[in-house]
């Protein structure tokens, strides 16, 4: 690990929990920032907001965005999953796919590593398949109740968080991260 701390800027409790329970308590210090949402690329919000929390923070960072892509919309909502299920609800977003045969969706977590302002911003990306389902399980954490991983039974809001945490998107990310760390 690198001497200097590395705040991980996220205002989501769920998400620092999850990312704790996977990486452990203490490797991060956390901080809240409203850092403005750029239209793009989950790659391009990504770096965009590594780029302003290290400028913020003046020292390193790291942020995360995650995005549900639904195959027959062509990858959308993509990374504007948050303001659909915001929206409408997740009970509501399996049917956006209702005139549609195909009913799958890729799970994408990008961690973005700034070392401070001015830096080059680094990727890790984690990504799982699955299907969009009918809500199912506790509505906590964002769109998990409608999201059924390949080859489970349950939706990601119905695992176990120890089941979840070692399959996810943001695990598979999160290891990548964490081995750049360790360099």
């Amino acid at each position: 690990m690198m001497s200097a701390p590395i705040t991980f800027v996220t205002g989501n409790a769920n998400k620092l929990k999850e990312v704790n329970a996977i990486l452990g308590e203490g490797t991060f210090i956390n901080h809240k920032l409203d850092l403005d949402e750029l239209q793009g690329s989950i790659e391009e919000i990504a770096i965009h907001k590594a780029k302003s929390a290290a400028a913020i923070i003046g020292g390193p960072v790291v942020v995360e965005d995650t995005a549900l892509g639904f195959a027959a919309m062509g990858g959308l909502p993509g990374p504007y999953i948050k303001w659909y299920y915001e929206t409408i609800g997740n009970e509501n977003l399996p049917r956006l796919l209702a005139g549609f045969e195909d009913k799958t969706a890729t799970a994408t977590c990008t961690f973005a590593y700034c070392s401070g302002p001015g830096e080059q911003v680094q990727l890790f990306q984690g990504k799982i398949d699955g299907d969009i389902v009918q809500a199912r399980g506790p509505p906590i954490n964002g769109w998990n109740p409608v999201f059924q991983p390949k080859g489970y039974d349950s939706t990601f809001a119905e695992m176990d968080c120890a089941v979840k945490n070692s399959i996810s998107h943001r695990y598979l990310a999160l290891q990548k991260l964490k081995a750049f760390l360790k360099k």
